[in-house]
């Protein structure tokens, strides 16, 4: 392994999920100005869209997705430039 290329300055982090305000703590480099507190414990805050329990392939929950309507939409949208 090459020396002198990986950070020193690893510390504890916690990650929250904002769309289902799971918090979980590990090691990360993540520069951030936010801190969250974490039974008694202050950790800096890093904050998420979407994590392991959110993201629909953990969950096993999909989400439905309107396709055929958005393509109407489309082809809507366009048809004033399809050629006569």
């Amino acid at each position: 392994m090459k020396q002198g290329i990986h950070p020193e300055n690893y510390r504890l982090v916690a990650f929250k999920d904002m769309s289902n305000d799971d918090v979980f703590i590990t090691k990360s480099t993540a520069k951030t100005k936010e801190s969250i507190e974490v039974d008694g414990t202050e950790y800096p805050l890093v904050k998420l869209e979407i994590s392991r329990t959110s993201h629909p392939y953990y969950t096993g929950q999909t989400k439905l997705v309107d396709s055929a309507g958005r393509i109407d939409k489309f082809k809507n949208k366009y048809s004033k430039f399809k050629k006569k």
